[in-house]
């Protein structure tokens, strides 16, 4: 079995089951928040990253893990996700996940960190993106609205700019836990001591 395909077989078991085909987002769904968690929790982390960052696809695997175990599945703090891409791929990555139902959101961007080479490497980023996509459950022609919707790449890079005015974020990942801002993927302590003294 080739690398690639070995590979799809991964993406195929990381999806869950597909379900019949969701009515496509507007515009001002797709930019909503995305939140990992209760969205009533007493403490909120933002997480500013990019899908094709290298950085930021280690914090998914190793540390975010562990932080979903001890304090978001406990109902201790919810994390909102808030897309912060510097290229055209990241760009269309983050659309990509956009646009999926957003009960599967998370699912997407998992999807997209834990196979980021394959398709941030590729000699035609966007292709790789449509066969995940489809994977999961997205048609080319959902795919392909969603990443020429120029409505939904403005409000992504007006967000972006927003961040950059709003809390100086420069760099991903990027977080923010109550009044304290953590630079890049930091160990799981790091994010542990902000979390408890976060109230």
């Amino acid at each position: 079995m080739s690398l690639l395909r070995k590979k799809l077989v991964v993406l195929c078991l990381l999806f869950a089951p597909l379900a019949a085909a969701a009515e496509p987002l507007s515009t001002a769904e797709a930019l909503e928040d995305r939140v990992m968690g209760d969205p009533k929790a007493p403490v909120t982390m933002i997480e500013y990253a990019s899908l094709a960052c290298h950085h930021c696809a280690d914090f998914h695997k190793n540390t975010l893990p562990k932080i979903k175990e001890r304090f978001i599945d406990t109902g201790k703090v919810k994390l909102i996700f808030r897309d912060f891409p510097f290229d055209s791929s990241a760009f269309a990555a983050a659309m990509t996940a956009r646009c999926a139902p957003p009960a599967r959101y998370f699912q997407y961007v998992s999807v997209l960190f834990t196979n980021q080479e394959m398709w941030s490497h590729s000699p035609n980023p966007r292709e790789a993106l449509a066969r995940i996509a489809k994977l999961g459950g997205m048609t080319q022609d959902d795919f392909d609205q969603c990443v020429d919707n120029k409505e939904l790449f403005a409000g992504l890079r007006q967000r972006q700019l927003d961040a950059e005015k709003q809390y100086e974020i420069r760099s991903t990942p990027t977080f923010l836990v109550g009044d304290k801002k953590i630079t890049g993927s930091q160990p799981f302590e790091v994010f542990e001591k902000a979390l408890n003294e976060a109230k």
